[in-house]
């Protein structure tokens, strides 16, 4: 039988199945928008680390006003510190150097992210992503402290970035297991979709606090997130009920044989009448109770694994180029013929996220809709195409054109991105060609967004060295991985559209054993073929 969490056992109250659900909801929410938190800071430094020449003329964003304005005596500080940088990264060099942190950031968390999935699928997800909370705060912190120690080593903070990278990797394979322990498909895109906002809370979170401290010195803009996830990871200790059995209930995704439930066989069954639990279907091996971890070989086996990776692969390109060059990008770059502070540029780049919210939800929803997954994440990928053309064309026309652009293409780039990590990994994490083997759910979602993240690293990379020619370079660089996000899926769009053009009451109702209306089935049709 496994424990509650100290803080649930200490509480000492049983609850409703649906008030168990809104808590994992909300404590995994939190725990991810924590990740991202502690991930912003970089960006909203690099104008202070690496400054451009001083501009004039501090512009006053329509229509939020002083929030992403007011520098409170401030000013004077900008002008100083934009000055004189901060060595290493002070240097002809200095944007280079800048995306080699990033760089070594990425790629730390997309290969522990490999690994970290496997580990999810075999040590208690409650502890496994306490550990990587607390570590990614300690690191963070540390990278701070350069600041107040007055370090000038540039190996100093590459390993502190590689080693926060590391313990990031826990996050997302261990939040979307716990989700998929307890939620069933139904109307998973949509809820995913609304959940998956956390991404977008975590950077407006990230950007807001680390702009705030700025003005005490950049280390406090790391101090802080690295706090914030520090107590986040206490908090999901001591209240995270990571798998249904925890608390006495049955696991939604699959059939725990070693599962014995504290109440009759009559409350079991009205339990998974109302959703607490899917399939209850179990293969031989689960039988004799020896549910195991699948490898990531098998995982990769699962049709539609490697298309939707190598889609994130392009995708997370995109959307992490935003995350960690979008201040730099607005500080540096003339809106109605002024410059915003440094300040400024990384309050603004929120209103990004802003619309990357309205993205995930819509994404999930028309997905739930269509029943399609790879036609929706496509469409918004050839969509992000036009928004960014239009954003980098006329972004610099007047405030509120940069604005409105800016949230747009924060939709588009966002939402396939959102789609793909959340509702789709938890799909093929619980495919039928597992048998109800529910561990496959974090090595099936790390090695999705553990390929991501290999992109993820190769954007802010790449655009630290080809913004040294012009952001129209940058921007070039951008359309190209989001038209090339959008080909590699297809094959599966194919498939869905023939699906969909199936869909007739009389020739295609030999749909039957319950697959119809599932988030999965353009893909298990497809292996059938």
């Amino acid at each position: 039988m496994r424990q509650a969490p100290p803080g649930l056992a200490l509480i000492g109250k049983e609850w409703s199945l649906g008030t168990y659900k809104y808590l994992v909801l909300l404590l995994t929410f939190m725990a991810y928008a924590c990740y991202h938190a502690s991930r912003k800071p970089t960006s909203i430094v690099k104008s202070v680390l690496h400054p451009e020449p001083v501009k004039v003329g501090w512009s006053h964003p329509w229509p939020v006003g002083d929030l992403f304005v007011r520098d409170s005596g401030f000013g004077g500080n900008v002008t100083r510190l934009r000055a004189k940088g901060w060595e290493p990264f002070d240097g002809e060099d200095g944007t280079v150097e800048l995306g080699e942190i990033d760089l070594a950031f990425l790629a730390c968390y997309s290969l522990g992210m490999y690994v970290a999935g496997h580990l999810g699928d075999t040590l208690d997800l409650r502890l496994f992503l306490t550990t990587g909370m607390i570590g990614s705060g300690v690191f963070v912190g540390l990278f701070g402290m350069g600041y107040f120690w007055n370090i000038h080593s540039f190996w100093f903070y590459i390993l502190m970035q590689m080693a926060a990278g590391l313990f990031q990797a826990t996050g997302w394979p261990s939040v979307v297991a716990v989700i998929g322990n307890w939620f069933g498909k139904r109307k998973r895109g949509l809820i995913m979709g609304i959940w998956n906002a956390h991404t977008s809370v975590g950077n407006i979170t990230g950007s807001l606090l680390a702009a705030s401290v700025l003005q005490y010195g950049w280390g406090w803009s790391f101090i802080l997130p690295g706090a914030l996830i520090f107590f986040g990871g206490i908090i999901v200790y001591l209240f995270l009920p990571a798998y249904p059995e925890d608390v006495g209930r049955p696991c939604s995704n699959g059939w725990n044989p070693s599962f014995t439930p504290a109440v009759g066989p009559k409350d079991v069954e009205a339990q998974i009448e109302k959703g607490g639990a899917v399939e209850m279907e179990a293969s031989s091996s689960e039988k004799d109770g020896s549910v195991h971890a699948i490898g990531l070989i098998e995982a990769c086996l699962i049709p539609g694994v490697i298309p939707f990776a190598l889609c994130l692969f392009f995708s997370k390109l995109v959307a992490y180029t935003f995350l960690y060059w979008l201040p730099f990008y607005l500080s540096q770059t003339a809106i109605g013929g002024e410059y915003v502070s440094v300040k400024s540029a990384g309050n603004l780049s929120t209103l990004f996220d802003v619309g990357g919210i309205a993205g995930g939800i819509l994404a999930g929803y028309i997905s739930d809709k269509l029943n399609a997954r790879a036609i929706t994440a496509a469409s918004f990928m050839y969509l992000a195409i036009p928004s960014l053309l239009l954003y980098r064309s006329y972004g610099g026309i007047s405030q509120s054109m940069n604005i409105a652009l800016m949230m747009v293409a924060g939709l588009f780039v966002n939402g396939p991105y959102a789609l793909i990590t959340t509702a789709v990994s938890a799909d093929l994490g619980t495919h039928s060609s597992l048998k109800g083997n529910s561990r496959a759910l974090a090595t099936v979602t790390a090695i999705i967004d553990g390929t991501g993240s290999v992109g993820a690293a190769f954007g802010p990379l790449l655009t630290g060295i080809i913004s040294r020619k012009g952001w129209d370079a940058v921007f070039l660089m951008l359309i190209i991985g989001a038209l090339i996000a959008g080909l590699l899926l297809s094959c599966l769009v194919i498939s869905e559209i023939q699906e969909i053009a199936c869909k007739q009451p009389v020739s295609c109702g030999s749909r039957q054993q319950g697959i119809e209306g599932s988030a999965e089935e353009p893909l298990l049709r497809e292996e059938r073929r």
